[in-house]
């Protein structure tokens, strides 16, 4: 297997590369992660079983369109594939674990990709995963629409079929018009599973985000998951709100759309996560 990725990696490269180390290393809770270098370059490799390689599929083109969009600093990925019954995924590796004034960067950089727009409308070129579920991105002309079917009706639509219950989900799906009522925001690019954990800085101190979830969407889900599990650090928002201001309502904006996150949560790991998403429906509802 390793020797079938090192020639695809020198078919792409157009430089020979033979793997002379290989480290485990973090790479999220569902993939297995590795480094591997032949002492000049060093590649990052997440692997997956074989029927998985549509999602490194769709991250490898999430990760291209934000690299391309040359605002924020994302891995470059370089190939995909599968190779003796399992997927994988193939980017330069970053030297992780700087600190110092990043996040005011951070915060002006993941505006400037929020200004990159679709005359498509909102939506992806393809279907792609919000961890390790399905997340349908089809072309749709309104956010209201988008949100609503893609993303709440969809989840609501999984975790009926785990058995969650959800009483007021039809009550707050008929109430999204109002709850979005004189929002009308533009397709922006975003990263759509900004957590702390797919947020980092490079040992040169330049900000980077991970692991992305791309779509064109409300550059607020992006905003509001940054606070779903803990805020990021103040001159993150900062620097974003300088360069590019939230509208009023927010506050009431983001606990929809961590909503999305908090029931997807449910679909993976079950838990105490219907009980947290029914607390956030009563809220919007009230």
């Amino acid at each position: 297997m390793w020797t079938a990725i090192a020639q695809h990696i020198s078919a792409k490269t157009g430089q020979a590369f033979t793997i002379q180390e290989r480290r485990s290393v973090s790479g999220g809770c569902i993939n297995q992660a590795y480094q591997i270098n032949d002492g000049a370059q060093a590649f990052f490799i997440k692997l997956n079983q074989a029927s998985q390689v549509a999602m490194f599929e769709a991250e490898a083109l999430g990760l291209s369109e934000m690299y391309d969009s040359q605002t924020i600093r994302v891995p470059k990925p370089l190939c995909w594939g599968t190779v003796d019954g399992s997927a994988y995924i193939v980017m330069e590796w970053l030297d992780l674990g700087g600190s110092g004034e990043a996040w005011g960067p951070m915060g002006s950089a993941l505006a400037a990709m929020h200004r990159v727009t679709s005359d498509q409308g909102f939506g992806w070129r393809q279907t792609n995963t919000i961890g390790a579920t399905p997340q349908p991105n089809p072309w749709t002309e309104t956010w209201l629409e988008f949100y609503r079917e893609q993303r709440l009706r969809h989840q609501f639509r999984l975790a009926g079929r785990r058995g969650g219950r959800f009483p007021r989900q039809h009550e707050l799906l008929m109430a999204l018009p109002d709850l979005l009522a004189s929002h009308h925001p533009a397709p922006a690019l975003v990263h759509g599973d900004l957590w702390s954990g797919n947020a980092a800085v490079t040992a040169e101190g330049e900000p980077v985000i991970l692991d992305p979830a791309t779509y064109y969407g409300d550059r607020e889900v992006d905003l509001a998951m940054t606070e779903l599990f803990g805020r990021f650090p103040e001159a993150f928002y900062r620097a974003y709100n300088a360069a590019y201001p939230l509208e009023g309502g927010y506050a009431t904006r983001k606990i929809l759309y961590n909503l999305y996150h908090v029931i997807n949560h449910f679909n993976l790991f079950g838990g105490s996560y219907e009980a947290q998403a029914n607390r956030m429906i009563d809220q919007l509802l009230r």
